[in-house]
């Protein structure tokens, strides 16, 4: 395990180097040379400048192959990666570094707004998954494997080392710690950083300045600073994913989506040029305190929208760098808002924006210890280190208290997926009690007596019978073990109807409940079968689901995933 560890490290610390490049590339062959030859200055406004509405769209209009020959590979985003780490088995096929890759670099590289590092922890995780696969592993060391491999394109990314693991263990293996898992993901991490800084030399991703605490005071406005950040995260994760449900309902070519976001993006870039890309110049600016309150302000919802459009409409890329560069110009707004009113307390507005980076990061993601260490790394400072992990916490608590769910995780709990619930849970999740129930069940009149009752037995195999009135609504249920007690007083059979038996407290299920709700249900009184009503519709009854029909379509669920993933191999 270690050796595999020390060579997926290599190879991750390769990857990022390839990746970064192949974005290099691609930004001087189309925003570079595209400036140059249209004389476009994004530093001074001309009538040039309109010519950049065309850097994105061209990208949009690259995606098209992608689309055609490989469109599983261009929806393949960070929330189906974790969904195949954690519950399906962490197979992933080799073509998605290369695919996924140039994809994601060819978004970053012509202009699109979004970030680098949820793809090259697609491709890290990648090549833990092939090199695992090549050694016949299965199970949860392929998925440590993967996790090395995603702690390596982390780390080199950023030359943090540390933040790499955690982010490994946070997000990828949701905090679920283990000393071997553990090791492995260290090695990797340090390893990757180490062919990092041999290949990129020994810089962080962003250069951040020395800082320090002016003031005691302002101990306060960090954890505001928390707050504010904490519910921007809240708000910016429900915008996104209505952005991106409004291109999903959108009456247009798949293929033409990704052009169309292009083109919104570029519009929004030839005023705010600032949002092109993963943003990483700009945010260094921002560290360094540069900037107007104004146009910091601006650009946190700029950023947020231009973000939105660009992996809304189906470009791909990830949130990392996007959810670093909203908290970072939320931060150095607050600063620049601070040092204005309180000019003899605030005296470095960039310290308010490298914390607000971290903090929006940590609550969009749900992540704190990634972000402190990744602040603690990029700034080597411990006069810093407190206000980072107040406002990270805060953050955090705040975004977790208003959304259960972070950036990664929304399209998951919206498909029914719960990581932490594992695979079992999840597949019965994943079905509904409406594809599983017996419709048209037997079922008698409330109003039935006991003899007949007795002469209706005689005609049916089954035991428990659901009681509806006039209306079809359910009113209880009669089991034969209702009706044994009386059955040898032959006065009462005509004088007592069934509902007198019945048991009237009747729990239920709705049709589309999922099948994971309606086994606690059968386990919380340990009966067999459950009626299936229309809670909208005066309980009318539609069917019965049995505990027999629930693990019958879950052995036929698990069968065809697993089928899935042969095929995906």
């Amino acid at each position: 395990m270690v050796m595999l560890a020390l060579a997926i490290g290599i190879l991750a610390g390769l990857g990022n180097f390839v990746f970064r490049q192949t974005i290099e590339l691609i930004h001087w062959a189309v925003i570079e040379q595209g400036k140059e030859f249209f004389a476009i200055s994004f530093e001074h406004w001309s009538m040039a400048r309109c010519w950049a509405l065309f850097f994105p769209v061209i990208g949009g209009l690259l995606m098209i192959p992608f689309g055609v020959f490989f469109a599983k590979d261009l929806k393949f985003g960070f929330p189906d990666f974790l969904e195949r780490a954690n519950l399906r088995g962490a197979k992933f096929p080799g073509r998605t570094i290369l695919t996924r890759g140039l994809a994601s670099a060819i978004t970053l590289g012509t202009g699109g707004s979004a970030g680098q590092e949820g793809p090259i922890a697609q491709i890290g995780g990648a090549i833990g998954s092939q090199a695992g696969q090549v050694f016949k592993m299965s199970g949860e060391r392929l998925k440590v494997l993967v996790a090395c491999g995603v702690a390596g394109g982390i780390a080199a990314t950023f030359n943090a080392p540390i933040a790499g693991v955690f982010f490994a263990h946070e997000i990828v293996l949701l905090a679920a710690f283990e000393l071997s898992s553990f090791t492995a993901i260290v090695i990797s991490s340090g390893i990757a950083t180490v062919v990092s800084r041999a290949l990129l030399g020994d810089v962080p991703a962003l250069r951040a300045p020395s800082y320090s605490v002016a003031h005691p005071w302002e101990l306060i406005f960090y954890v505001v600073l928390g707050m504010l950040v904490g519910l921007l995260a809240v708000g910016f994760i429900d915008f996104h994913y209505r952005v991106k449900d409004r291109f999903t309902a959108l009456k247009l070519h798949p293929l033409a989506k990704p052009v169309l976001g292009g083109a919104l993006v570029g519009v929004i870039g030839i005023v705010f040029p600032q949002i092109f890309g993963n943003g990483y110049e700009f945010m260094e600016t921002v560290l360094r305190g540069e900037g107007i309150f104004w146009m910091l302000a601006a650009l946190v919802l700029v950023k947020a929208l231009a973000t939105s459009l660009t992996l809304g409409s189906g470009l791909p890329g990830g949130l990392f760098a996007p959810s670093m560069y909203i908290g970072a110009v939320t931060g150095g707004a607050f600063g620049k808002l601070l040092q204005g009113l309180f000019p003899g307390v605030v005296t470095l507005p960039g310290t308010y924006a490298l914390v607000g980076m971290g903090a929006f990061l940590a609550a969009a993601t749900h992540a704190p210890m990634t972000a402190i260490f990744l602040l603690f790394e990029m700034t080597g400072s411990y006069d810093i280190i407190i206000p980072i992990m107040l406002s990270c916490v805060i953050g955090t608590a705040i975004s977790r208290r208003f959304k259960d769910d972070s950036l990664d995780t929304v399209e998951l709990s919206r498909a029914g997926i719960d990581l932490e619930a594992g695979k079992e849970r999840n597949i019965m999740k994943s079905l509904k009690v409406g594809e599983v129930m017996t419709r048209d069940p037997e079922s008698i009149p409330e109003n039935m007596t006991l003899r007949q009752f007795n002469k209706f037995m005689a005609s049916t195999r089954h035991t428990n019978f659901p009681l509806i009135n006039s209306s079809g609504a359910l009113t209880g249920i009669i089991s034969v073990q209702d009706f044994m007690g009386v059955v040898f007083e032959p006065d009462l059979l005509d004088l007592v109807v069934v509902k007198e038996l019945a048991t009237l407290d009747v729990i239920t299920v709705n049709q589309d409940e999922n099948l994971d709700s309606a086994m606690r249900k059968i386990g919380y009184r340990n009966i067999e079968q459950l009626p299936v009503v229309d809670w909208n519709n005066g309980n009318k009854l539609l069917g019965i689901v049995s505990r027999r029909d629930m693990v019958s379509a879950y052995n036929r669920a698990l069968m065809v995933r697993q089928l899935e993933e042969v095929g995906d191999e």
